[in-house]
């Protein structure tokens, strides 16, 4: 593939979060600088590939972006080419090809969750040559050990946690704090662990009420007069069903996970006397400028990205594993989700320390075996 021939696409697909414009800068710099590549850039993620909404990025575009959080190109999570809600969930995939073929694109190069990277898959058997590069404050995609954006959130939901312990303390209140992650657990289980959470509640790991409500009670007990839960979305109860906040058409994902804690709260006050009040951490998670981890991650993953398309590797995603980059190909990511085993290290921590996950430490081999799927319910 002659280097002075390559014009390469790029988009940012799905919700936006911490790191994707770090991400951009890397794509459109290193193809800039080291393949003399024409970039042009999607507006709105596969929106911008159906409408052949596209403008090109040169060096100067991209620059002073790093620490931006968002996306300069604009993203969409309604914009599934195959499902495209716009146009009520019609299949508008020989759309995107014409485009793909219109603007004689070499590659494109596609900053995304796990939504995106099955879009890509599907794209890739059509003829689409495609690289992706994991973003997602979940961290819950296949094939990499983290995502760009999950350390900011963390980050995030860590400083909120660490304020909320001191009116904790100060009024002994059992303060429950919900985290995003839909049906992973991965922003909970790091943030409560950073923060010194007593209780973390996970997707992975079915909650009994009791077993919280006897922390809380043994923690009064012993002169600790408060509590603090960090609860994932995604959470549930033992042979519960997942909180749904909101359902509809409106979005690729047409549940949206929410509410848990006022849930959770509303169990525990069956059980105990103590206030309890809720947060919800929300969009905040994916708000704000990206770490310096964000960063450097989206910048390596970013100009490897590039240097793949470069050589014509395509159907692949980017990605970290045991602190060395590699790439994975995307048939073995679509479709799939990325949850905290329960043999994760850091889970083996927060028990060490006297952390609990609303089990028995000795159940956690069953609750395994009982962390399937549920039928969402309205709460």
């Amino acid at each position: 593939m002659p280097s002075d021939s390559l014009r390469v696409g790029v988009l940012t697909g799905g919700g936006d979060c911490p790191g994707i414009n770090a991400a951009l800068r890397a794509v459109t710099k290193s193809l800039t600088l080291q393949h003399d590549a024409e970039v042009l850039g999607f507006l709105d993620g596969f929106r911008g590939v159906v409408d052949r909404t596209v403008e090109p990025l040169h060096y100067r575009d991209v620059s002073g972006i790093l620490t931006r959080g968002g996306t300069i190109l604009g993203a969409s999570n309604k914009a599934d080419p195959f499902n495209y809600l716009p146009r009520g969930g019609a299949d508008v995939s020989a759309q995107v090809m014409k485009t793909y073929r219109t603007l004689d694109l070499d590659a494109l190069v596609a900053i995304g969750g796990d939504g995106t990277m099955s879009i890509a898959h599907r794209l890739t058997d059509l003829g689409v040559d495609i690289v992706g590069v994991p973003k997602t404050i979940d961290n819950d995609l296949v094939g990499t050990d983290r995502t760009v954006g999950f350390d900011t959130a963390v980050s995030t939901a860590t400083d909120a946690i660490d304020r909320i312990h001191t009116t904790a303390q100060s009024h002994h209140r059992v303060m429950i704090v919900e985290t995003m992650g839909r049906y992973s657990g991965w922003i909970a289980l790091h943030a409560g662990v950073a923060s010194g959470t007593d209780v973390i509640l996970l997707p992975e790991i079915e909650y009994e009420v009791e077993t919280v409500a006897d922390v809380c009670r043994d923690r009064e007990r012993s002169g600790q007069r408060f509590t603090i839960v960090a609860v994932a979305e995604g959470a549930r109860r033992k042979e519960g069903d997942y909180v749904v906040q909101e359902r509809g058409d409106e979005y690729t994902d047409s549940i949206r996970l929410g509410g848990i804690s006022r849930v959770l709260a509303d169990q525990l006050r069956e059980h105990l006397d103590t206030s309890i009040r809720t947060t919800v951490l929300g969009h905040m998670q994916r708000g704000g400028s990206p770490t310096a981890y964000d960063r450097t991650l989206a910048t390596t993953l970013g100009t490897r990205a590039a240097a793949l398309v470069a050589e014509g590797t395509t159907g692949v995603m980017v990605a970290v594993q045991n602190d060395a980059f590699t790439q994975v190909p995307l048939d073995e990511i679509a479709g799939k989700t990325r949850t905290v085993p329960l043999d994760d290290p850091l889970i083996a921590s927060g028990l060490d320390v006297g952390t609990s996950f609303g089990v028995a430490v000795s159940d956690l081999s069953e609750a395994a075996s009982h962390s399937k799927p549920a039928s969402p319910i309205q709460p």
